[in-house]
């Protein structure tokens, strides 16, 4: 399959984030912690208060980079400016793989954050058949969304659709319970409130008001079609056996940090468990998705 290489651009993009000088980093020990400089975009939630705290328990103090935008991280890891990254998804670091040649690899797992169907006044899917669904028109979300209202059991897709990216197009109509119109994703809260079916990024759950735990459908965190978007720690090839980065995939999947990341989202993420094996084997799968 041949997908538009979404971030070629961005790959490329000048790393300016975080107050970042040209300088290498290691990652260093004052003699009773191990210092790792990690880079992410989410410093400011509950979760990485917790996570520091927990580090610190495995002997681990993390020097924490903050980023204020996705494209600038993945170049400052793979120009070893950070020792690890935690902010993104396997799906996002396959695009940045296939379109700059490199081989960020993955060493754990975090959480994955649920995408919902959303029906003002409803709370389950009773009546939903024969409603036109809004879902996000943006590359990164239209096929996710489709894809929860095939684990939905709304939509049927043709025979040889792609699994990752379906379109509207790809939808067997005769075959669906519902019809879709994708809009931008800031109208998806709109048709909510018209009364109409819609899938919502949480972002624009939070912004809109709308409860996350209201949704009358969710994709399945753990269906192979929500593995691409698996919350991931990376880093450079180098160091994808390295067992103080291992430690912080330890500390995050501890219950002090679930606690506050579930607190973080109002429940809409959930922490997932797999080897570096599995998630590895994902990424290459995908990366020649988007060769």
């Amino acid at each position: 399959m041949h997908i538009n290489r979404l971030i070629a651009a961005a790959a490329a993009a000048t790393i300016a984030a975080g107050g970042l000088t040209a300088c290498s980093s290691d990652s260093s020990s004052d003699g009773q912690n191990v210092t790792v400089k990690i880079g992410t975009t989410d410093a400011d939630q509950k979760a990485w208060t917790a996570f520091e705290d927990k580090a610190k328990e495995e002997g681990v103090k993390l020097d924490i980079v903050r980023f204020s935008e996705y494209p600038t991280v993945n170049p400052a890891l793979d120009e070893s400016q950070i020792d690890v990254s935690k902010f993104q998804t396997i799906n996002y670091l396959a695009q940045y793989n296939a379109s700059s040649g490199k081989n960020l690899r993955i060493i754990g797992s975090g959480e994955i954050n649920i995408l919902g169907l959303f029906w003002k006044d409803h709370t389950s899917l009773d009546g939903i058949d024969g409603q036109q669904v809004a879902i996000p028109n943006d590359p990164s979300n239209q096929g996710r969304a489709i894809n929860v209202l095939v684990q939905a059991g709304l939509v049927t897709l043709h025979p040889g659709a792609p699994q990752l990216t379906p379109t509207p197009a790809d939808i067997d109509a005769s075959a669906s319970k519902v019809s879709v119109v994708a809009v931008d994703a800031s109208q998806t809260p709109s048709a909510y409130n018209e009364g109409r079916p819609a899938i919502i990024n949480n972002n624009w759950l939070e912004r809109a008001g709308i409860d996350p735990g209201s949704s009358v459908a969710a994709d399945d965190p753990n269906s192979e079609l929500a593995e691409p978007y698996i919350n991931v720690f990376t880093v450079r090839a180098d160091d994808v056996d390295n067992e103080t980065y291992a430690k912080l995939v330890d500390a995050w999947q501890s219950d002090e940090v679930t606690a506050a990341l579930n607190e973080d989202s109002s429940g809409t993420a959930v922490q997932v468990k797999r080897s570096k094996e599995e998630l590895n084997s994902i990424l290459d799968r995908l990366v020649e998705d988007y060769k």
